[in-house]
């Protein structure tokens, strides 16, 4: 009786490390990331979260290991540098809290020593930087707009990869 455990277990094993493996390739944040760091209380009135991160080899990696930290009470805006090769992947992501001097310059650009390009982008908003700029379109400076309510209302771009995200569902 006691001799099919082994392979019982054996099977258990390989079944779990099969599952494990498909989970680490993924390579797609979702909502559902974002909504475990929602923030419950501030240290400070209107504080926020950015993803922060240094060098990270893509956008996955980045916003994977971005420790869950409020921005500086004298931030106000979370910022996004990506770099890509020739072929548009992705060779670094770095992301911070940012000032308004820090946003100032976004946009893409070559880097003609080792033909990367470069792209930067700045948002307001609690982790507002969950997406890398790619290209002009992307590499733009978005920020709040009131509405005559005097609510703030979010871009319209963010409002449709809002709707786009919460449509499309798991993939």
């Amino acid at each position: 009786m006691m001799e099919g455990w082994p392979a019982v277990a054996w099977v258990l094993l390989v079944i779990n490390i099969a599952h494990w493996l498909k989970t680490v390739q993924s390579r797609d944040f979702t909502m559902k990331d974002i909504v475990l760091l929602h923030p419950s209380t501030t240290p400070h009135p209107g504080g926020f979260k950015c993803f922060t991160c240094r060098d990270a080899a893509d956008n996955y990696e980045c916003n994977r290991w971005a420790p869950d930290v409020y921005c500086p009470k004298e931030t106000k805006y979370c910022s996004t540098l990506h770099m890509m090769d020739h072929n548009g992947n992705s060779v670094s992501v770095t992301k911070s809290c940012a000032t308004l001097e820090d946003c100032l310059y976004t946009g893409c650009t070559d880097v003609i020593v080792n033909g990367y390009q470069v792209c930067s982008s700045c948002c307001e908003g609690n982790i507002c930087n969950v997406l890398v700029p790619r290209n002009e379109s992307d590499a733009v400076f978005s920020t709040s707009v009131v509405s005559l309510s005097g609510r703030p209302r979010p871009p319209v771009a963010l409002s449709l990869f809002t709707i786009i995200i919460l449509t499309a569902g798991p993939g």
